[in-house]
């Protein structure tokens, strides 16, 4: 008698808990803001956190519900892939998205386009190939101009040394646009003086680690490298630490990208020479304002551009 009371005490209690947590799923679905996805490349960089900064501010404005998700590590594409596809069985209404991988992320937009599921695009740039094979509708893309940074970064190092250096390159991602593209600029900046040479040039897949544990490498196997232009911050951070640890502070010029606070703290001290500045904060406000636009059946451009500037001690 007793185990069967015990047993219809758990089955009411179960039935019991299925119903309340169908009335949470049904309270979250009619609360009237409609829901925005965010998925970054990672909350664990300033970058991004700074960019979701923004983005809050801006759903709160505009009275949408925004859901904020990312993976890890910057370089998990298949992680951020499976968050996506999650996100797309809640009844999301707009997918904001900053790509991991050019490429990778066209799958994850085709089903969000199949769902119904409007698509802004943030930071780096889906590879046009993917979106033409793949027949993908973006409503916005809201980013820096990658290629023009890497080009004021390339003028600028040429700049300071007098047109002659033996230069190191930390690159992003392989295959990733926002590294391509700034290593790209950077490059043909530097193209039309001769005496600006690159003798290394490697990924350290924008982690500072790695760009600690590449340029004591670089280091190692060229001696005679006078100057470095890392694709990001904490990349050139990494790399200040390896130089310090190679006893060669303030004789190596280090540019970098991002401004971020440790990088301009940097700057400040002399261990970088500069940093090219985005704007992760407008990024992530304008991409939430378009959504927002968007749900209202309004148009916005196709192409929104965020100013870039560069970051020196004299500035």
């Amino acid at each position: 008698m007793t185990r069967l009371c015990g047993r219809a005490l758990v089955g009411l209690l179960a039935i019991s808990l299925a119903f309340s947590g169908c009335n949470r799923e049904k309270a979250a679905s009619t609360s009237g803001a409609p829901r925005v996805a965010f998925v970054m490349k990672t909350l664990n960089h300033p970058f991004f956190l700074d960019m979701q900064r923004g983005a809050q501010e801006a759903a709160k404005a505009a009275g949408v519900d925004l859901v904020v998700q990312a993976a890890e590590r910057e370089i998990d594409v298949e992680k951020q892939m499976q968050i996506i596809e999650n996100l797309l069985q809640t009844a999301i209404k707009v997918l904001i998205v900053t790509p991991s991988g050019s490429r990778e992320i066209a799958s994850a937009i085709a089903k969000a386009n199949r769902a119904g599921v409007l698509v802004v695009v943030v930071d780096t740039r889906v590879d046009p190939k993917a979106i033409a094979d793949n027949n993908l509708k973006i409503e916005s893309f809201i980013g820096s101009d990658n290629y023009e940074g890497g080009r004021m970064a390339g003028d600028y190092l040429a700049k300071i040394a007098g047109g002659t250096a033996r230069i190191a390159v930390l690159e992003g991602i392989p295959g990733h646009e926002t590294g391509d593209s700034r290593l790209r600029g950077f490059r043909d900046a530097i193209q039309p003086h001769a005496g600006m040479t690159v003798v290394a040039s490697q990924p350290a897949n924008w982690e500072r680690d790695q760009g600690f544990t590449v340029f004591q490498n670089m280091l190692q196997a060229h001696a005679d490298i006078d100057a470095l232009f890392a694709c990001s911050d904490l990349m050139a951070l990494g790399a200040v630490e390896a130089i310090a640890a190679a006893g060669r502070t303030n004789r190596i010029r280090v540019v970098g990208f991002d401004a971020l606070d440790d990088a301009r703290k940097a700057i400040a001290a002399g261990t970088m020479a500069g940093s090219v500045a985005q704007s992760p904060r407008d990024m992530g406000r304008i991409a939430v304002e378009s959504a927002a636009k968007l749900l209202h059946g309004e148009s916005v451009p196709a192409d929104q551009k965020v100013p870039l500037s560069l970051v020196t001690k004299a500035q």
